[in-house]
């Protein structure tokens, strides 16, 4: 260690504010992420974790500002950074066992160290030609996830370095859509949605894959994993529509028609957006928005996010060219069932319909919030009374559930969250041998408020105030 004398600095890396919590549903993601940059990137594919903060984040999968290749990190700065919320499940489909290209190069020793301007390399297999590890040499990552190689006999030849790195370029839709193997029972990509329930007691509340639900069978996969979850609860995702392709909004509506994706589950975002200064796909940056939207709103997700803020500067295509889209060009996209964003002194997520719309024009599965309610009540209305499963189906239990629910009904009601929630039980809905058969019905009446999508101000002149104001009617 080098003697020291005399004053000093150094500086630290920004400190990421510790985020809000979410706790209406967790927001499950899937893509890409620098797995050699992990803790322990062998541990790091088609697994899921469960991240409440960036360091944990970063910790766990790695982090880079490359969202083309790393498509996680996209929805790592959206949550953490741009609405500082969370939790978030992450799961890594790059498998560095697979996804990986040889790698050679040649560095120079310069004041003991030489630096490597390549990521991805894995230090595993890494090799010094001529030299041995923690003999010769260490190797660290530096803040740009490059390897730094610290002489320890004083070297100051060059170094041969050859092992591998990732290549994410590798890395398929169908790595992303996932499978389950018969044979061994190991799940990958989208499969693993099941276990989000019965890993952390959490429902997931939107299902999104930036930077690759642009894939028609990518996006149709993903829609397909929001109901039935466990055989229990349903969500929403969120789908990206092609900007590399489809580059003015007049394209999008046969867009969406090639897709094939018309459910009411589903949240159909076009184009990109520019957020710190890089291109994002906008499912990353919107489900951020629902998130820190529904937490500030008592976690209750009943608020539309449309017109609410973005921290984004522009919308882009996929080769960044800027779209600037006014009040009629989003509407038009919103009357095919499409969300953008809009600048209106600042830019706003712009658009209030589900992928359903307009072929489905039931209020409960159109609108964005109305959707969002149901699947939100339903899931919390299971994972509440769980516990009274195989009680004996008296009078008790079926008082103690309508009671509970009227309640719990009443109080979101008197908050304004919604117009009102009656829970009945009819004899009608529950004849003798039902019941006899372990099978009780209820009936639940929703009525979440819907948005103020159009406001209208009709303006008439008056002749008779000019008249009165001149004195006219003296």
């Amino acid at each position: 260690m080098a003697y020291k004398h005399g004053i000093r600095i150094q500086e630290n890396p920004t400190n990421v504010a510790a985020p809000v919590m979410l706790e209406n549903g967790v927001p499950v993601i899937f893509g890409t992420a620098p797995v050699n940059l992990a803790a322990n990137p062998k541990a790091a594919t088609n697994q899921l974790f469960l991240c409440k903060t960036f360091a944990e984040a970063v910790q766990n999968l790695g982090y880079s500002d490359d969202y083309e290749s790393y498509t996680l990190c996209q929805a790592m700065d959206a949550f953490f950074k741009a609405f500082g919320v969370g939790p978030v499940v992450l799961c890594n489909v790059l498998d560095p066992e697979k996804h990986t290209a040889e790698y050679t190069e040649e560095l120079s020793v310069v004041d003991g160290q030489a630096v490597s301007e390549v990521k991805g390399v894995l230090q595993e297999g890494l090799t010094v030609a001529g030299k041995e590890l923690d003999t010769d040499y260490t190797v660290d990552y530096n803040d740009d996830g490059c390897n730094v190689f610290t002489m320890l006999t004083g070297n100051t030849d060059p170094l041969r370095v050859t092992g591998k790195k990732l290549d994410p370029k590798k890395v398929k839709a169908s790595d992303v859509i996932g499978s389950y193997d018969v044979d061994t029972g190991i799940e990958t990509g989208f499969e693993l949605v099941r276990k989000v329930y019965p890993a952390f007691g959490l429902t997931p509340g939107l299902l999104l894959a930036p930077g690759w639900t642009q894939d028609p069978s990518v996006g149709i996969a993903l829609v397909n994993k929001c109901m039935d979850i466990n055989g229990l609860f349903r969500c929403e995702c969120l789908i990206d529509l092609d900007t590399e392709t489809v580059t003015k909004y007049t394209d999008v509506e046969q867009a969406k028609a090639d897709s094939g994706i018309t459910s009411e589950h589903a949240i159909l975002l076009w184009p990109k957006v520019k957020y710190a200064g890089k291109d994002m796909a906008y499912s990353a940056m919107y489900a951020a928005l629902v998130a820190y939207t529904d937490y500030q709103n008592d976690n209750v997700p009943n608020l539309s996010p449309s017109n609410h803020s973005l921290p984004i500067s522009a919308t882009v295509l996929a080769d960044g060219t800027e779209i600037l889209l006014d009040n009629p060009q989003g509407n038009e996209l919103n009357a095919i069932g499409v969300v953008t964003a809009l600048n209106l002194n600042g830019y706003k997520a712009w658009g209030n319909n589900t992928a359903a719309y307009p072929d489905v024009t039931d209020p409960k599965d159109r609108w964005i919030c109305c959707r969002r309610f149901f699947s939100w009540w339903g899931n919390s209305f299971i994972t509440r009374y769980m516990e009274k499963v195989d009680n004996p189906a008296n009078y008790r239990l079926i008082e103690s559930i309508v009671d509970t629910e009227n309640v719990r009904g009443n109080s979101l009601t008197s908050m304004g969250k919604c117009a009102g929630i009656k829970m009945v039980y009819d004899q009608a809905d529950n004849p003798l041998n039902q019941v006899l058969d372990g099978r009780i019905v209820f009936r639940q009446y929703l009525a979440p408020y819907t948005p103020a999508e159009d406001i209208l101000n009709i303006l008439e002149f008056d002749p008779s105030m000019i008249e009165t104001a001149l004195g006219g009617g003296e």
